[in-house]
């Protein structure tokens, strides 16, 4: 099942709106360096299992 992690679901001074769906590792990986890049923080072994303990079922939208 894929994963994702969405922004929105997060406070933020900057209300990004990014939205990361794929394979969990893929997620994880993405996710921390736009953590890191974009909202400063730190990447470390804690914030990539905070990142991964708060990915949801991506749920397929059908036409």
């Amino acid at each position: 099942m894929r994963k994702k992690v969405d922004c929105r679901d997060y406070l933020s001074e900057m209300n990004c709106t990014l939205v990361i769906t794929g394979e969990e590792e893929e997620v994880v990986r993405a996710a921390t360096e736009h953590a890191v890049s974009v909202h400063g923080h730190q990447d470390s072994p804690e914030l990539r299992e905070q990142i991964r303990a708060s990915l949801k079922d991506e749920v397929p939208q059908h036409a």
